[in-house]
């Protein structure tokens, strides 16, 4: 019998004493009830035998024997598997994956690979493990990609015990995806959900963790569209079923019996389920999957742009409305950017008919489009709107960020904002700016997140040489009403835009 949640309403003391006094009135007895009424309400939990029973045959155990000087970069020579109490050392050190283990807590994927619990010297293979889920009967699966990196040899393990040989179809490191392939037929298979997961709903992830193949864990979900920081296309979809060491890969399933998404991250102080997970959502699974299936790789356009968020106070700066849209901080010579004819400063509000929330929208939509389509960009420039059109080509992996500045000369402080700046002998990339070589904790421009060793590039669109130049547009942007002004920053290799305070009230 399903656990059910109770709760009693009882009638108030006094309404009872009312119907049991001796000599009461015909009309006193007519208001009161004759009897106390317990009133009971039942909340049904769900039972999720039927539902476990039906997709858990399409879960697999996936084995990995991986060539031990790729793993060597992963697992920063520790060699040893990380246990649950989380004290051995990061064995994703020097990698990407290494902030998912960074200190005593933060998120890591639920499955490192490690050595052998059995041994084995530096050169031998490192076997790893994780879960995976048959898409088709003929023998297609989905795992994570770390999981399968740097494998050598692949093998799954089915739930009636069957250990097949499998191959790597294609891997997609920008979502964490990796679709397998073995020789068979009839496998039972799972499809994609394609309806929108709802926040608070039931559902069920299904893997191996630490080994212990066939594992159903119930929570909900609990939130969607989390970004933890692993890259461009971070959209994940959270939930609070337990998810460990070995769920990687493995499916999250809707009361439907659907893939809602592919278990592949964790936040975990300990190394174990705190109850919060990360899945990559269905809807990108099926489109990178597909890509994989069909040429073995992902391909993605490119717009050659480095973008920020708008803030309040940069759409405040920029005089925008609403903060919302992609602010441009800088192109690469000759991108589809470059060529279509944007400019930085320029805030990207719509691709084609689709409004751009804010950065990490504006990646994910340009990447879901095929190079070589032209696309339309309405865009907010110098007060107005904009329309521009743009042939995307294909994203490669290149660093393309000029980088290097010289030292600084003559210092000078700039009022009000905590400041003291020195024009650059050779800006970053040959064009002007301001260094910062002092800043007050407790100044302005500290409280905004500059800090010492930035370089102030432009500010309202304007180039900076010298720090009167930079006095001259704070006074101009003030003299306007504006309480901030959209100013250029360049920290290392990177530049993004700020709001620089005007000290208009």
């Amino acid at each position: 019998m399903p656990l059910s949640l109770v709760s009693r309403n009882l009638v108030g003391a006094s309404a009872v004493a009312l119907c049991v006094i001796a000599g009461a009135g015909a009309n006193q007895l007519q208001a009161a009830p004759a009897v106390a009424q317990q009133r009971e309400t039942t909340t049904q939990l769900p039972s999720f035998t039927a539902l476990a029973e039906h997709v858990l045959p399409s879960v697999v155990s996936v084995r990995v024997k991986a060539d031990p000087r790729l793993v060597a970069s992963q697992d920063g020579g520790a060699g040893d598997e990380r246990s649950p109490d989380g004290n051995k050392e990061n064995p994703f050190s020097g990698t990407p994956l290494e902030r998912f283990f960074a200190g005593p807590k933060g998120l890591m994927p639920p499955d490192p690979k490690g050595k052998d619990k059995k041994g084995g010297s530096p050169g031998a293979p490192v076997l790893g493990q994780g879960s995976g889920f048959f898409i088709s009967q003929d023998g297609y699966i989905v795992t994570n990609n770390h999981v399968v990196e740097g494998a050598m040899k692949v093998e799954v393990l089915t739930t009636d015990g069957r250990a097949l040989p499998a191959r790597i179809i294609g891997t997609d490191a920008g979502t964490d995806l990796a679709l397998l392939k073995v020789d068979g037929r009839n496998f039972p298979a799972v499809t994609f959900s394609k309806g929108e997961v709802k926040v608070g709903e039931w559902v069920i992830a299904l893997g191996n963790p630490f080994g212990l193949d066939g594992t159903v864990t119930a929570g909900i979900v609990s939130a969607r569209g989390r970004d933890i920081g692993m890259g461009a296309y971070d959209n994940f979809i959270q939930i609070d079923a337990s998810v460990n060491q070995g769920n990687s890969g493995g499916p999250t399933f809707n009361q439907s019996g659907e893939v809602i998404g592919v278990n592949t991250a964790i936040f975990s102080p300990s190394g174990g389920s705190v109850g919060i997970a990360f899945a990559v959502p269905a809807k990108t699974v099926e489109t990178i999957v597909a890509q994989l299936k069909e040429k073995g790789r992902v391909t993605r356009g490119w717009l050659g742009v480095e973008v920020q968020p708008v803030t309040p106070e940069l759409a405040d700066s920029l005089g925008l409305r609403d903060a919302q849209g992609a602010l441009v901080t800088s192109l690469m010579q000759g991108s589809p950017a470059d060529k279509g004819g944007l400019l930085r400063g320029d805030v990207v509000l719509k691709i084609n008919e689709g409004d751009v929330k804010d950065s990490r929208d504006l990646a994910r939509r340009i990447a879901a489009i095929p190079p070589q389509t032209a696309v339309r960009l309405a865009i907010f420039r110098n007060g107005r709107r904009e329309a521009l059109a743009v042939k995307l080509t294909e994203l490669k992996d290149e660093s393309k960020l000029p980088g290097g500045k010289s030292g600084p000369a003559l210092q000078s402080e700039i009022g009000g904002l905590g400041i003291a700046v020195a024009p650059m002998v050779s800006g970053p990339g040959g064009a002007p700016g301001l260094a910062i070589v002092e800043i007050r904790p407790d100044g302005r421009a500290a409280d905004i997140g500059l800090v010492q060793g930035d370089v102030i590039l432009a500010t309202n669109g304007s180039d900076l040489f010298t720090p009167d130049a930079l006095e001259a547009a704070l006074r101009n942007a003030r003299a306007i009403g504006k309480r901030h002004a959209l100013t250029l920053v360049q920290r290392g290799a990177t530049q993004v835009f700020v709001a620089l305070p005007t000290g208009a009230s």
